[in-house]
């Protein structure tokens, strides 16, 4: 399996003045990203803005950016759902295009018990030969996934990891001990990335790193170093940008600080508005703090 990177871009669906994909913009930030430090992408995901994206929009968002990296990064598609049946689909489709992996978001509004968790990211992953990464995030979907089941999931061949965004590091710690060899945790909040890493976590798929991937990069290998007063000095530095990239709902505020900085995202799509005018001084305020890694030319 392609190694698929310790420090992953969760990048922005970049849009028009008329709210259509920008798919020019779109691979532009996915080699400026490459450039400042990720390995790669995850595209269609949260930060992607997925609810609010056709599958047409998302096959040839792939088909792109995947065209633009020409091998130099990897992809991973979000193609998970809370209909077992349409993750299948959207999975097979994102294979055919040639994606390295997808991103599978545990199912949101219609509350399965773990049992049906199981089965249901068993059933996606035995209807593919990708590569598949759970995600958990709670504060989205309501239903968290324990622990039991990731381990349960990890023994399924090509459910490679899991992207842990609940914050909770009991259950993190169960599953980073507990898990199938070569099983792998990355964090899904920046600001748990370095704690995470301490107890055996690989990297981030991030938000922040639209920013400061250079940055996230050397905290990262600062850490492998044993240099870990160091890595802990660049998170601490890090932490007020992290905490105002979520001061309203990912992916407002990096959308916002991507246009501050100079690069042309558009605005989030309904329901989805620019932050309030607090929100927005707090996110210029905490810029001016940061150098910026992202190159925009």
């Amino acid at each position: 399996m392609k190694d698929l990177g310790r420090l992953i871009t969760a990048m922005v669906t970049p849009f028009d003045d008329a709210g259509k994909v920008d798919y020019e913009q779109a691979k532009k930030l996915a080699l400026a990203c490459l450039k400042s430090g990720s390995d790669g992408v995850v595209l269609s995901g949260t930060t992607g803005e997925s609810p609010t994206l056709t599958h047409e929009e998302e096959l040839k968002l792939y088909s792109e950016v995947k065209a633009a990296f020409d091998k130099r990064g990897s992809i991973i598609a979000g193609t998970g759902s809370n209909s077992t049946a349409e993750a299948v689909e959207a999975t097979q489709a994102a294979e055919k295009i040639g994606v390295d992996a997808c991103l599978l978001v545990t199912p949101y509004y219609n509350k399965p018990s773990q049992d049906g968790l199981y089965q249901h990211f068993k059933t996606i992953a035995e209807s593919t030969g990708l590569p598949c990464i759970l995600y958990n995030v709670p504060s989205r979907t309501v239903v968290s996934l324990a622990s039991e089941t990731v381990i349960k999931l990890s023994h399924v061949d090509n459910i490679i990891g899991v992207k842990e965004a609940s914050g909770n590091m009991e259950e993190i710690g169960k599953i980073i001990a507990g898990a199938k060899k070569g099983f792998i945790v990355w964090s899904g909040s920046d600001s748990d990335t370095l704690p995470m890493m301490s107890i055996g976590a690989y990297g981030i798929i991030s938000v922040a790193s639209h920013l400061v991937g250079l940055q996230l990069k050397q905290m990262i290998n600062y850490y492998l170093a044993g240099k870990v007063n160091e890595a802990a000095a660049v998170h601490l530095h890090l932490m007020p940008l992290m905490k105002v990239l979520f001061v309203v709902s990912n992916p407002v505020p990096v959308k916002y600080a991507l246009n501050q900085i100079g690069f042309r995202a558009g605005k989030p799509r309904l329901p989805l508005i620019e932050p309030d005018a607090k929100s927005a001084e707090q996110i210029k305020d905490t810029l001016k703090n940061y150098k910026i890694d992202l190159p925009l030319s």
